[in-house]
């Protein structure tokens, strides 16, 4: 069983869970290797950085699945707004609390993203150097000049006014079949709108400001900064939602030693949960950090 932990970040508290495996073949003279995890937009950590971190806690990490401000059972206002900077201070102070675990080797720390959190993770691992690997798996890797070139300039700033223009406490769905939502279309509602996703503090609704952080948040330049931190990347063949086509972008950007798994899917959200792909992007995870995450020798 995982135990509930908190821990403070720019004032604010941050509930998790913590797994540490009883016993580990990964584990070293000061300890385990520890894996922080962030995950999809809306996400908590009792649904898709849960599977995972329980996943790989098997496979020896210490794993630390959290509550993003504002979200779950973490603290911050508005609710159910999406911070980029804050979670990127969230995701350093994660980070810190793990060191500061005494069963976690402080040198041995890396970062898992899955969906949004994988450009997250790219981000983090890019400007903070105790964190020694990065993975992402079915990442979203968000980039404004993407989106400019999609929408075209003009677009792009009428979009963005329109977002600036909204009330402070304006709300849209966080999935909806029938209406306008964050995540739109059936896929997202098969997941977040059926038991697939059961969670007691998972809320259907983000602020609409969310889209304005969402338009403007860079994933990809930073694997420019990754240099010699290693970069995994799994993915889907068919996604999209996460396209294939983007985390290819950051693998070729990525500065560092760099892997990349292509998993042949029909969908994005079945890397959330389903056996036949979590099990084989968990063994490819596992393997990589196990990797890449070895004892400093003395």
């Amino acid at each position: 069983m995982p135990e509930r932990v908190e821990f403070e970040s720019g004032g604010l508290r941050l509930a998790g869970d913590l797994r540490v495996p009883e016993e580990s073949p990964l584990a070293g003279a000061d300890g385990l290797p520890g894996l922080v995890f962030t995950g999809p937009l809306s996400g908590v950590k009792d649904q898709v950085v849960g599977v995972y971190a329980e996943r790989l806690a098997q496979e020896g990490f210490a794993t630390l699945a959290f509550d993003h401000r504002n979200f779950g059972d973490s603290g911050g206002e508005p609710r159910q707004h999406e911070d980029s900077a804050g979670k990127l201070a969230d995701l350093r102070d994660a980070v810190g609390y793990l060191a500061s675990r005494p069963e976690v080797d402080a040198e041995r720390i890396g970062i898992v993203g899955v969906c949004l959190g994988g450009g997250y993770a790219v981000r983090a691992a890019a400007f903070d150097p105790r964190l020694k690997a990065a993975a992402g798996v079915g990442g979203a890797y968000n980039s404004p000049h993407r989106l400019r070139e999609n929408m075209g300039p003009d677009g792009y700033r009428e979009f963005l006014a329109g977002v600036l223009q909204a009330s402070e406490d304006a709300y849209i769905p966080a999935v909806s079949t029938d209406g306008p939502a964050a995540m739109g279309g059936q896929e997202p509602f098969d997941y977040y709108g059926t038991e697939r996703s059961r969670s007691a503090v998972w809320e259907n609704r983000l602020t609409v400001a969310s889209r304005y952080q969402l338009a403007t948040f860079d994933a990809l330049t930073p694997a420019d900064f990754l240099d010699r931190t290693p970069l995994l990347l799994v993915h889907g063949t068919g996604d999209t939602y996460c396209l294939p086509s983007s985390a290819q972008a950051v693998f070729d950007r990525a500065t560092g030693p760099k892997e990349i798994e292509w998993l042949e899917t029909t969908n994005h959200i079945d890397l959330y949960d389903q056996p036949r792909f979590v099990g084989p992007a968990v063994e490819r995870v596992a393997r990589f950090m196990a990797e890449r995450l070895t004892p400093v020798a003395v």
